[in-house]
Protein backbone atom coordinates (compact mmCIF):
# COMPACT_ATOMS: atom_id res chain seq x y z
CA UNK A 1 0.00 0.00 0.00
CA UNK A 2 1.04 3.44 -0.75
CA UNK A 3 0.07 6.47 1.40
CA UNK A 4 -0.04 10.18 -0.17
CA UNK A 5 -0.41 13.02 2.02
CA UNK A 6 -2.36 15.98 0.88
CA UNK A 7 -1.81 18.77 3.80
CA UNK A 8 -4.54 21.01 3.57
CA UNK A 9 -5.16 24.38 5.78
CA UNK A 10 -8.09 22.24 7.63
CA UNK A 11 -6.62 18.96 7.93
CA UNK A 12 -3.92 16.56 6.70
CA UNK A 13 -5.56 13.71 4.46
CA UNK A 14 -4.33 10.85 3.94
CA UNK A 15 -4.77 8.86 0.45
CA UNK A 16 -4.24 5.12 1.00
CA UNK A 17 -3.19 3.22 -2.73
CA UNK A 18 -3.91 -0.02 -2.81
CA UNK A 19 -5.75 -0.06 0.35
CA UNK A 20 -9.28 -2.27 0.77
CA UNK A 21 -12.70 -1.57 1.48
CA UNK A 22 -12.49 -4.68 3.62
CA UNK A 23 -10.27 -2.57 6.29
CA UNK A 24 -12.30 0.39 6.25
CA UNK A 25 -13.48 0.30 9.87
CA UNK A 26 -9.65 1.06 11.11
CA UNK A 27 -10.14 4.30 10.00
CA UNK A 28 -13.40 5.15 11.06
CA UNK A 29 -14.47 6.39 14.42
CA UNK A 30 -17.56 4.42 16.33
CA UNK A 31 -20.18 7.26 15.72
CA UNK A 32 -19.75 7.46 11.66
CA UNK A 33 -22.37 7.13 9.40
CA UNK A 34 -21.88 5.87 5.65
CA UNK A 35 -23.12 7.77 2.13
CA UNK A 36 -23.30 5.62 -0.61
CA UNK A 37 -25.52 5.18 -3.72
CA UNK A 38 -27.83 1.99 -4.83
CA UNK A 39 -25.09 0.26 -6.83
CA UNK A 40 -22.44 0.75 -5.13
CA UNK A 41 -24.27 -0.55 -1.41
CA UNK A 42 -25.91 -3.22 -3.99
CA UNK A 43 -22.49 -4.38 -4.56
CA UNK A 44 -20.19 -3.83 -1.70
CA UNK A 45 -22.70 -3.35 1.12
CA UNK A 46 -22.59 -6.63 2.82
CA UNK A 47 -18.81 -5.51 3.48
CA UNK A 48 -19.72 -2.16 4.93
CA UNK A 49 -18.63 -1.53 8.38
CA UNK A 50 -21.69 -1.92 11.02
CA UNK A 51 -22.47 2.04 10.72
CA UNK A 52 -26.02 3.51 9.58
CA UNK A 53 -26.06 3.55 6.08
CA UNK A 54 -27.62 6.95 3.90
CA UNK A 55 -28.36 5.69 0.09
CA UNK A 56 -29.06 8.30 -2.61
CA UNK A 57 -29.66 7.97 -6.37
CA UNK A 58 -27.43 8.09 -8.93
CA UNK A 59 -26.40 10.06 -11.80
CA UNK A 60 -25.14 13.52 -11.79
CA UNK A 61 -28.38 14.38 -11.57
CA UNK A 62 -28.27 13.73 -7.86
CA UNK A 63 -25.74 16.10 -6.99
CA UNK A 64 -27.77 19.11 -6.64
CA UNK A 65 -28.61 20.90 -3.21
CA UNK A 66 -31.87 19.00 -2.58
CA UNK A 67 -29.64 15.70 -1.86
CA UNK A 68 -27.78 17.33 0.45
CA UNK A 69 -30.70 18.28 1.96
CA UNK A 70 -32.11 14.33 2.33
CA UNK A 71 -28.51 13.86 3.87
CA UNK A 72 -29.12 16.68 6.62
CA UNK A 73 -32.42 15.37 7.37
CA UNK A 74 -31.73 12.06 7.89
CA UNK A 75 -28.55 13.01 10.00
CA UNK A 76 -30.94 14.53 12.31
CA UNK A 77 -32.89 11.50 12.26
CA UNK A 78 -29.68 10.05 12.97
CA UNK A 79 -29.14 12.30 15.99
CA UNK A 80 -26.03 12.69 14.27
CA UNK A 81 -23.87 15.90 16.01
CA UNK A 82 -20.56 17.59 15.82
CA UNK A 83 -18.63 14.50 16.81
CA UNK A 84 -20.08 12.63 14.24
CA UNK A 85 -18.31 11.50 10.84
CA UNK A 86 -19.67 10.61 7.48
CA UNK A 87 -17.81 8.39 5.04
CA UNK A 88 -18.84 8.40 1.81
CA UNK A 89 -18.38 4.86 -0.15
CA UNK A 90 -18.89 5.35 -3.92
CA UNK A 91 -17.60 7.41 -7.25
CA UNK A 92 -17.24 11.16 -7.54
CA UNK A 93 -20.64 11.67 -7.31
CA UNK A 94 -21.19 10.28 -3.87
CA UNK A 95 -17.79 11.88 -2.53
CA UNK A 96 -18.78 15.48 -3.75
CA UNK A 97 -22.10 15.62 -2.01
CA UNK A 98 -20.77 13.57 1.00
CA UNK A 99 -18.13 16.20 1.56
CA UNK A 100 -20.17 18.79 0.80
CA UNK A 101 -22.57 17.96 3.49
CA UNK A 102 -20.21 16.86 6.25
CA UNK A 103 -18.61 20.30 5.41
CA UNK A 104 -21.90 22.13 5.55
CA UNK A 105 -23.76 20.20 8.64
CA UNK A 106 -23.28 21.89 12.09
CA UNK A 107 -20.36 24.09 10.43
CA UNK A 108 -18.37 21.15 9.66
CA UNK A 109 -18.59 17.33 10.10
CA UNK A 110 -15.12 15.32 9.57
CA UNK A 111 -15.02 12.99 6.96
CA UNK A 112 -13.47 10.26 5.03
CA UNK A 113 -14.23 8.35 1.27
CA UNK A 114 -13.63 4.68 0.24
CA UNK A 115 -13.62 6.00 -3.95
CA UNK A 116 -15.19 3.45 -5.91
CA UNK A 117 -13.91 4.72 -9.38
CA UNK A 118 -11.05 4.97 -11.24
CA UNK A 119 -12.36 8.29 -11.87
CA UNK A 120 -13.06 9.09 -7.99
CA UNK A 121 -9.70 7.62 -7.10
CA UNK A 122 -7.33 9.67 -9.00
CA UNK A 123 -9.09 12.70 -9.56
CA UNK A 124 -12.69 13.51 -7.23
CA UNK A 125 -11.96 12.23 -3.78
CA UNK A 126 -8.17 14.46 -3.92
CA UNK A 127 -7.94 17.54 -2.95
CA UNK A 128 -10.87 18.58 -1.00
CA UNK A 129 -12.92 20.05 -3.71
CA UNK A 130 -16.51 18.99 -2.41
CA UNK A 131 -19.37 20.51 -4.29
CA UNK A 132 -22.86 19.87 -5.97
CA UNK A 133 -24.43 21.35 -9.51
CA UNK A 134 -26.94 24.31 -9.42
CA UNK A 135 -29.23 25.20 -12.74
CA UNK A 136 -27.24 22.69 -14.85
CA UNK A 137 -24.19 24.18 -14.32
CA UNK A 138 -20.91 22.22 -12.56
CA UNK A 139 -20.17 22.72 -9.10
CA UNK A 140 -21.43 26.16 -8.67
CA UNK A 141 -21.92 26.22 -5.21
CA UNK A 142 -19.22 24.26 -2.92
CA UNK A 143 -16.58 24.16 -0.27
CA UNK A 144 -12.53 23.15 0.19
CA UNK A 145 -12.36 20.72 3.16
CA UNK A 146 -9.66 17.45 2.81
CA UNK A 147 -11.29 14.15 4.14
CA UNK A 148 -9.48 12.42 7.07
CA UNK A 149 -8.47 9.43 4.37
CA UNK A 150 -9.23 8.33 1.30
CA UNK A 151 -9.42 4.96 0.80
CA UNK A 152 -8.39 3.96 -3.27
CA UNK A 153 -9.16 0.01 -3.13
CA UNK A 154 -8.35 -1.38 -6.64
CA UNK A 155 -10.65 -4.43 -6.75
CA UNK A 156 -13.28 -2.16 -6.64
CA UNK A 157 -12.79 -1.43 -10.48
CA UNK A 158 -13.14 -4.84 -11.37
CA UNK A 159 -16.86 -4.06 -11.61
CA UNK A 160 -16.95 -0.97 -13.75
CA UNK A 161 -17.93 -1.03 -17.09
CA UNK A 162 -15.84 -0.49 -19.62
CA UNK A 163 -16.65 3.39 -19.93
CA UNK A 164 -16.39 4.33 -16.59
CA UNK A 165 -12.56 3.00 -16.85
CA UNK A 166 -12.22 5.19 -19.61
CA UNK A 167 -13.82 8.02 -17.73
CA UNK A 168 -10.97 8.08 -15.53
CA UNK A 169 -8.35 7.40 -17.86
CA UNK A 170 -9.18 11.05 -19.06
CA UNK A 171 -7.89 12.61 -15.60
CA UNK A 172 -5.00 10.02 -15.34
CA UNK A 173 -3.97 11.38 -19.30
CA UNK A 174 -4.21 14.77 -17.87
CA UNK A 175 -1.90 14.60 -15.19
CA UNK A 176 0.69 13.55 -17.16
CA UNK A 177 0.05 16.06 -19.90
CA UNK A 178 -0.02 19.05 -17.56
CA UNK A 179 3.33 18.09 -15.09
CA UNK A 180 5.08 14.77 -16.25
CA UNK A 181 6.30 13.73 -19.21
CA UNK A 182 7.90 10.75 -18.02
CA UNK A 183 4.23 9.74 -17.01
CA UNK A 184 2.57 10.35 -20.34
CA UNK A 185 5.18 8.28 -21.57
CA UNK A 186 4.25 5.28 -19.61
CA UNK A 187 0.54 6.00 -20.28
CA UNK A 188 1.36 5.66 -23.95
CA UNK A 189 3.30 2.79 -23.84
CA UNK A 190 0.94 0.53 -21.69
CA UNK A 191 -2.82 1.86 -22.23
CA UNK A 192 -3.65 -1.43 -23.75
CA UNK A 193 -3.04 -2.99 -20.06
CA UNK A 194 -4.45 0.09 -18.33
CA UNK A 195 -7.90 -0.60 -20.09
CA UNK A 196 -7.50 -4.42 -19.38
CA UNK A 197 -7.34 -3.26 -15.53
CA UNK A 198 -3.41 -5.28 -15.04
CA UNK A 199 -3.08 -4.59 -11.52
CA UNK A 200 0.23 -3.58 -11.67
CA UNK A 201 -0.04 -0.85 -14.43
CA UNK A 202 -3.27 0.15 -12.73
CA UNK A 203 -2.01 0.91 -9.20
CA UNK A 204 1.19 2.81 -10.79
CA UNK A 205 -1.34 4.84 -12.94
CA UNK A 206 -3.61 5.79 -9.40
CA UNK A 207 -0.11 6.28 -7.32
CA UNK A 208 1.52 8.44 -9.91
CA UNK A 209 -1.49 10.45 -10.49
CA UNK A 210 -2.32 10.93 -6.78
CA UNK A 211 1.36 11.98 -6.47
CA UNK A 212 0.74 14.86 -9.08
CA UNK A 213 -2.36 16.06 -7.68
CA UNK A 214 -1.32 16.23 -3.87
CA UNK A 215 1.74 18.19 -4.83
CA UNK A 216 -0.21 20.74 -6.78
CA UNK A 217 -2.88 20.79 -3.78
CA UNK A 218 -0.50 20.92 -0.92
CA UNK A 219 1.29 23.90 -2.84
CA UNK A 220 -1.99 25.92 -3.65
CA UNK A 221 -5.20 24.51 -2.34
CA UNK A 222 -7.68 26.92 -3.31
CA UNK A 223 -6.59 27.55 -6.93
CA UNK A 224 -4.86 31.23 -6.62
CA UNK A 225 -2.47 29.64 -9.12
CA UNK A 226 -0.63 26.63 -9.63
CA UNK A 227 -3.60 24.40 -8.86
CA UNK A 228 -5.85 25.99 -11.67
CA UNK A 229 -3.83 23.64 -13.96
CA UNK A 230 -5.50 20.98 -12.86
CA UNK A 231 -8.44 22.54 -15.19
CA UNK A 232 -6.52 21.30 -18.26
CA UNK A 233 -9.74 20.65 -20.75
CA UNK A 234 -12.24 21.34 -18.10
CA UNK A 235 -13.04 25.45 -19.52
CA UNK A 236 -14.34 23.67 -22.71
CA UNK A 237 -15.01 20.02 -21.07
CA UNK A 238 -17.68 21.60 -18.49
CA UNK A 239 -19.26 23.02 -21.27
CA UNK A 240 -19.43 20.15 -23.54
CA UNK A 241 -20.70 18.40 -19.90
CA UNK A 242 -23.44 20.95 -19.87
CA UNK A 243 -24.78 21.64 -23.07
CA UNK A 244 -23.86 17.86 -24.26
CA UNK A 245 -25.11 15.91 -21.37
CA UNK A 246 -21.81 13.40 -21.71
CA UNK A 247 -19.71 11.94 -19.28
CA UNK A 248 -17.15 14.09 -17.46
CA UNK A 249 -14.38 12.33 -18.90
CA UNK A 250 -15.49 12.03 -22.15
CA UNK A 251 -16.27 15.78 -22.20
CA UNK A 252 -12.80 16.25 -20.55
CA UNK A 253 -11.16 14.66 -23.20
CA UNK A 254 -12.78 16.75 -26.04
CA UNK A 255 -11.67 19.33 -23.73
CA UNK A 256 -8.23 18.70 -23.70
CA UNK A 257 -7.83 18.02 -27.64
CA UNK A 258 -9.31 21.47 -28.06
CA UNK A 259 -6.90 23.07 -25.70
CA UNK A 260 -4.09 20.96 -27.13
CA UNK A 261 -5.52 22.82 -30.32
CA UNK A 262 -5.76 25.88 -28.96
CA UNK A 263 -1.92 25.76 -27.44
CA UNK A 264 -0.60 25.13 -30.96
CA UNK A 265 -2.78 27.97 -32.62
CA UNK A 266 -1.13 30.74 -29.97
CA UNK A 267 2.54 28.91 -30.77
CA UNK A 268 2.81 27.73 -27.50
CA UNK A 269 3.94 23.39 -28.76
CA UNK A 270 4.75 22.24 -31.98
CA UNK A 271 1.74 20.74 -33.99
CA UNK A 272 3.67 17.18 -33.90
CA UNK A 273 3.77 17.21 -30.37
CA UNK A 274 0.31 18.17 -29.36
CA UNK A 275 -1.08 15.83 -31.66
CA UNK A 276 0.23 13.12 -29.02
CA UNK A 277 -2.67 13.77 -27.02
CA UNK A 278 -5.12 12.94 -29.09
CA UNK A 279 -3.42 10.16 -30.53
CA UNK A 280 -3.38 8.41 -26.14
CA UNK A 281 -7.01 9.57 -25.81
CA UNK A 282 -8.19 7.98 -28.81
CA UNK A 283 -6.48 4.78 -28.22
CA UNK A 284 -8.35 4.78 -24.89
CA UNK A 285 -11.42 5.01 -26.53
CA UNK A 286 -12.47 8.87 -25.55
CA UNK A 287 -13.53 11.42 -27.67
CA UNK A 288 -10.82 14.39 -29.33
CA UNK A 289 -14.27 16.24 -30.32
CA UNK A 290 -18.10 16.83 -30.87
CA UNK A 291 -20.55 18.65 -32.48
CA UNK A 292 -22.13 21.26 -30.75
CA UNK A 293 -24.01 24.42 -31.18
CA UNK A 294 -21.84 27.31 -30.61
CA UNK A 295 -23.66 29.51 -29.61
CA UNK A 296 -24.81 27.08 -26.69
CA UNK A 297 -21.13 26.41 -25.60
CA UNK A 298 -20.59 30.00 -25.74
CA UNK A 299 -23.47 30.79 -23.15
CA UNK A 300 -21.68 27.60 -20.89
CA UNK A 301 -18.18 29.12 -21.17
CA UNK A 302 -19.90 32.57 -20.29
CA UNK A 303 -21.42 30.87 -17.18
CA UNK A 304 -18.60 29.18 -16.14
CA UNK A 305 -17.84 29.08 -12.26
CA UNK A 306 -13.83 29.92 -12.78
CA UNK A 307 -14.56 32.79 -14.64
CA UNK A 308 -13.46 36.48 -13.48
CA UNK A 309 -14.98 39.43 -15.10
CA UNK A 310 -15.04 38.27 -18.26
CA UNK A 311 -12.03 36.36 -18.37
CA UNK A 312 -11.19 32.79 -18.40
CA UNK A 313 -7.86 31.42 -16.96
CA UNK A 314 -7.32 28.83 -19.65
CA UNK A 315 -4.52 26.08 -19.12
CA UNK A 316 -2.69 25.40 -22.16
CA UNK A 317 0.46 23.32 -23.35
CA UNK A 318 4.01 24.52 -23.66
CA UNK A 319 5.01 20.86 -23.88
CA UNK A 320 3.79 17.41 -23.15
CA UNK A 321 4.46 17.45 -19.66
CA UNK A 322 4.47 21.44 -19.07
CA UNK A 323 1.45 23.73 -18.84
CA UNK A 324 0.96 27.25 -18.50
CA UNK A 325 -1.90 29.74 -17.44
CA UNK A 326 -2.85 32.29 -19.78
CA UNK A 327 -5.80 34.82 -18.91
CA UNK A 328 -8.30 35.03 -22.06
CA UNK A 329 -11.78 37.18 -22.45
CA UNK A 330 -14.69 34.93 -22.89
CA UNK A 331 -15.27 36.58 -26.01
CA UNK A 332 -11.66 36.29 -27.62
CA UNK A 333 -11.71 32.31 -26.44
CA UNK A 334 -14.91 31.92 -28.10
CA UNK A 335 -13.75 33.54 -31.67
CA UNK A 336 -10.35 31.41 -31.16
CA UNK A 337 -12.83 28.26 -30.70
CA UNK A 338 -14.54 29.28 -34.07
CA UNK A 339 -11.71 30.19 -36.06
CA UNK A 340 -10.47 26.62 -35.67
CA UNK A 341 -13.62 25.04 -35.72
CA UNK A 342 -13.57 22.59 -32.94
CA UNK A 343 -17.29 22.09 -32.95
Amino acid sequence: MKTVTVKGGDRTSRILVGESLANLARYCPANSVIVTDERVGGLYGSIFPPFPVITIGQGEEEKTVRTVESIWERLLDLGADRSSFLVGIGGGIVCDVTGFAASTFMRGLPFGFAASTLLAQVDASVGGKNGVNFKGYKNMAGVFAQPEFVICDPALLNTLPPEEIQNGMAEIVKHGAISDADYFRFIEENADKALDLDPDVIESLVGRSVEIKAAVVTADEREAGERRKLNFGHTIGHAFEKVLKVSHGRAVSAGMAAAAALSVRRGLIPPEEAARLPCLLERLGLPVAFSAEPGSIEDALAKDKKKEGGVIHLVLLEAIGRARIEAVPVSELSAEIAALGLF
